[in-house]
């Protein structure tokens, strides 16, 4: 392969970016990927094409409403979805069909069938998939390292605790009786200002569909077993949204591995005023011969000054390069036709594992996860 054909740019399609725009904006760190255009679909609400429309004057691109002619006119290489969660996978499927490499922003999907249609596009059309994710955190790295070097002995249980200190709109009991129950969607859209909106979409999402991909994506690379079965406990405990929509944001799941190995995490969206960080976020890891706490937020320094605002976290991460180094292993694995670090089949295995710890949750059982054969 010639250095030419390494170091060539290659052009983005942004498919909807209705959410916050960390992802697309993650991919355009590295100086590979070039955005050319933001496109959606026609029939879309309006409230999308205005924040596609936003988005794609803050990064001076064109905006057009028709997915398909985008990518051909712009002559894309690969597609990045942010779009509302229950159409994650239709566009990604049809960015693999068209040819395009595809990194799409969290959950994969609401529903398991359409993480396998998408896998089936994936590896039909011989693209390269990369689901988000904080798998490059220093804290992360650090304790991958730490357990292929063998400083625990053989690894035997791993634990995270995934506590996010962001709020969802009023607490839970605030609601007075006869009041209407509240609207999931429009209560997200109103979050986007805060960056809270990251279940945004028709369906409701509760803390394990939304963000469970993070905590569950370590367990898979510190252990890459497969997850055999699950047991979940789950409760809207903090947040009035939640408890209408009848959705949890709070959980603990216990995972038994193909392997023995045992994992477990607690997770939840515990409100702004429940920790002066991002959150409780750690792993633990207990070995043969040792055992590992890692705080996920480290290395950090502590920022506080005269009329801070109050939503502004003191706690400020550095060394941070998660958004370059996922930007630059998928163009690694384009290069090389090598593999990524969150590929289409393992983003489908905690799609499946999450689904399951949400059903274990409703009917108080363990729950055998569904694998793709």
């Amino acid at each position: 392969m010639s250095l030419a054909s390494v170091e060539s740019t290659l052009p983005v399609a942004v498919l909807s970016v209705v959410k916050h725009s960390y992802v697309p904006n993650g991919v355009f760190i590295h100086h590979r990927f070039k955005p050319v255009v933001v496109a959606d679909d026609p029939d879309q609400p309006e409230w999308v094409h205005q924040r596609n429309e936003k988005y794609a004057a803050e990064i001076n691109v064109p905006y057009i409403q028709d997915v398909t002619r985008a990518v051909t006119e712009y002559e894309a290489k690969v597609a990045v979805i942010s779009s509302a969660a229950e159409r994650h996978c239709d566009l990604s499927v049809r960015a693999a069909d068209a040819g395009l490499h595809v990194v799409q922003d969290k959950p994969m999907s609401t529903k398991l069938s359409e993480c396998d249609r998408l896998v089936d596009a994936v590896e039909r059309n011989d693209v390269k998939f990369l689901m988000w994710n904080r798998n490059c955190l220093p804290a992360v790295l650090q304790a991958k390292q730490a357990v292929e070097r063998g400083e625990i002995g053989k690894l035997l249980s791993l634990h995270a605790d995934f506590y996010f200190a962001k709020d969802a709109g009023p607490p839970i009991g605030s609601r007075k009786p006869g009041e209407p129950p509240l609207d999931w969607l429009e209560s997200l859209k109103a979050a986007h200002v805060t960056g809270a909106d990251g279940g945004v979409g028709q369906d409701p999402m509760g803390e394990l569909e939304v963000e469970g991909i993070y905590p569950l994506a370590y367990l898979q690379m510190l252990c890459p077993e497969p997850v055999k079965r699950v047991f979940a406990r789950t409760t809207s405990h903090f947040h009035q949204l939640n408890a209408d929509n009848h959705v949890d944001d709070l959980a603990s799941v216990t995972l038994e591995m193909a392997d023995g190995t045992v994992g477990s995490l607690c997770l939840g969206r515990i409100g702004n005023a429940s920790h002066p960080d991002i959150g409780e976020i750690k792993l633990h890891l207990i070995g043969s011969e040792g055992a590992l706490v890692i705080s996920e937020a480290r290395p950090e320094v502590s920022i506080y000054y005269r009329g801070q605002p109050a939503a502004e976290f003191p706690h400020v991460r550095i060394a941070n390069d998660n958004d370059w180094l996922l930007a630059d292993d998928l163009v690694r694995a384009i290069d090389t036709d090598g593999d990524t670090i969150l590929n289409a089949r393992m983003s489908r295995a905690i799609c499946a594992t999450v689904h399951a710890a949400i059903e274990s949750g409703k009917n108080g059982r363990a729950v055998e996860v569904s694998h793709l054969p």
